[in-house]
């Protein structure tokens, strides 16, 4: 364990190793490991720091057993436990990162560790060369040709993170130096604050007010960094805890617009940027303008307090950080058309949560509140379909049972309203999991592929039109079936799949889960000249992960999408009307 005072996540971590080490081992009772996955799953949510709790208030946690517990406090106490230091011993630790490659589960690790003695991902990697997995049952030629590829995949991806695993790390450390009372401003910047779903490092632009000293040697020693990879007088990098780079730049109050904008980027706007300060004289850095010396004698310094200044000094309106890639925005700021892009504030509901009724962690009634609390207007419930049964998906009866609680819920409810909907598995041929009586009893359907991801792309694309054409699809669910870092997209013309939506009236999600995101940006623009409207949604399997559609938020202002072009910006009363005209459409 480390020495660093433990976190939640900590906890949690240690807790789920045990519980796939045990299953590895073959543990007959399968009540152990699910206690012990339990437990993980809800301390993830628990607001409070496990570490400055008693024995007692641990064993108070839903989930949490003596046994456990006692594990918890013996963590908290030592920072070791000699429980889960045993089972590392029989097992090798690295075993675990077998479990992060697609195609393998806790039953194929075992086999590859019992019959090739398989550890890691470069042993892996080694039998699937030498065509050890052939003769290996559940395995075979096709199975270690994929293999190799997740592994290149994830040697390609070694050194890039989501933005979920970044941005609370990021959050705090400003959070932490605006308190420093040398500290003026703070701001994150980098790819992470245009928005981008994967990044590589954490850029860090502070604004001091008197030496910059004292701010890198707080910096150099907060908890969170695991090593300093170089120091100077005004800069430094560090390695942070789960090995993300991170690079912190202090400059003076006047040179903190210019450097904040320098070090968001993109590279390839802050090319034009300066030709377009070249253009008008002058030359344009992360310290401030500067009059070309064949000029100087005409020019007076334009005065800069803030990242707005910078362009409007070049006769621009300014571009959201989350625009600044070279696709367009110059144009659009020098027309002055650049839109307000939606907010989290403007969303009034969202519609992709699921529930314990199928793979989710919490009840109708825990997902309403969690909604509440954002200041939702309306919440929708689509939990899974019965042909997922890994998702334990519903079947006709416990959809109608799952209506009629709903019903109650929204009885008790003032200013706030439950959506009762499905998230319906697009089948092989592109029919739907239930009937149209069926998704007729529902307020909306949201139509997802979640099986069949490897069929030809003209294959694909009319599996999801079908579904499409099907009049009581309210949404098309998470486009590619991506997974990032993790799963590639499978192959579908978007466009096409864009002209139906758009043809049929058809929503298209936002998934908002970070591993997701998806549609991706890029194609947010044709589905807005197409009229095609989308709904930010967070996918969440918990009351927690509700505060994920902030992700899709982002991604959505990468898109260019205003308010207008999401149809969860709708009030209730809009909204309601919008589900029932798209209803009445499938009953002509």
């Amino acid at each position: 364990m480390s020495s660093e005072p433990l976190n939640n996540q900590d906890y949690c971590h240690v807790l789920n190793d045990i519980a796939l080490l045990l299953e590895l081992k073959g543990e007959e009772n399968p009540f152990r490991i699910r206690a012990y996955l339990h437990a993980s799953k809800m301390l993830s949510r628990i607001p409070w720091k496990l570490a400055g709790a008693t024995e007692e208030q641990v064993k108070e946690i839903e989930g949490v057993g003596e046994s456990i517990a006692k594990k918890i406090a013996e963590l908290t106490r030592t920072g070791h436990l000699k429980f889960y230091e045993e089972l590392c011993k029989e097992l090798p630790l690295d075993i675990l990162t077998l479990l992060n490659i697609p195609g393998l589960g806790v039953r194929k690790v075992r086999i590859l560790y019992e019959r090739l003695g398989v550890t890691s991902a470069t042993s892996l990697e080694k039998v699937c060369r030498e065509g050890k997995l052939i003769n290996i049952p559940g395995f075979g030629k096709k199975a270690s040709r994929k293999l190799l590829q997740s592994l290149e995949d994830m040697h390609r991806n070694a050194e890039k993170f989501l933005a979920a695993q970044v941005l609370p790390l990021a959050v705090e450390l400003v959070e932490e130096l605006e308190r420093l009372s040398e500290v003026s401003l703070a701001a994150y910047a980098g790819s992470l604050r245009r928005g981008k779903e994967i990044v590589r490092d954490i850029d860090l632009v502070v604004a001091r007010k008197t030496s910059s000293s004292r701010v890198l040697s707080f910096f150099i020693l907060h908890p969170l960094i695991e090593s300093v990879l170089a120091k100077g007088t005004t800069r430094c990098t560090v390695r942070l805890r789960g090995g993300i780079p991170c690079d912190l730049r202090v400059v003076t109050e006047e040179e903190y617009p210019f450097a904040l904008a320098y070090f968001t980027g993109s590279r390839e706007h802050n090319v034009r940027l300066r030709s377009l300060a070249l253009r008008d004289g002058w030359s344009l850095n992360e310290y401030g303008f500067s009059p070309r010396k064949e000029r100087i004698r005409k020019q007076v310094t334009p005065k800069v307090d803030d990242e707005a200044d910078i362009y409007q000094a070049l006769g621009l309106q300014f571009i959201p950080p989350e625009l600044r890639e070279d696709h367009g925005e110059f144009s659009a700021a020098a027309a002055k058309s650049i839109p307000s892009l939606v907010e989290m504030k403007n969303l009034k509901g969202i519609f992709h949560c699921h529930t314990i009724d199928s793979d989710g962690c919490d009840s109708l009634a825990s997902m309403a509140t969690a909604g509440m609390k954002l200041g939702f207007q309306y919440l929708g419930i689509s939990d899974h379909s019965k042909s997922l049964v890994r998702g334990n998906g519903l079947n006709e009866k416990a959809i109608m049972e799952q209506r009629r609680t709903i019903s109650q819920l929204n009885a008790s409810y003032e200013n706030f309203h439950l959506f009762s909907g499905i998230e319906c598995d697009i089948l092989k041929d592109g029919g739907l999991d239930f009937s149209d009586e069926v998704l007729a009893s529902l307020d909306y359907t949201i139509a997802s592929v979640h099986t069949s991801f490897s069929l030809p792309a003209a294959v694909m694309t009319r599996r999801i039109i079908r579904a499409l054409s099907n009049p009581y699809v309210t949404v098309l669910g998470h486009l590619t079936g991506r997974l990032l870092l993790k799963r590639l997209p499978y192959r579908v013309d978007i466009p096409a799949v864009i002209e139906a939506a758009a043809s049929t009236g058809t929503w298209i999600e936002l998934n908002a889960n970070p591993n997701r995101l998806d549609m991706e940006c890029s194609w947010w623009p044709l589905a807005s000249e197409k009229r095609v409207k989308c709904v930010i949604n967070p996918d969440a399997h918990s009351a927690r992960n509700i505060q994920d559609v902030s992700f899709g938020v982002r991604s959505a202002r990468r898109g260019g999408l205003t308010t207008r072009d999401v149809v969860n910006c709708l009030t209730f009363s809009e909204i309601t009307s919008a589900l029932r005209a798209k209803r009445r459409e499938a009953s002509q």
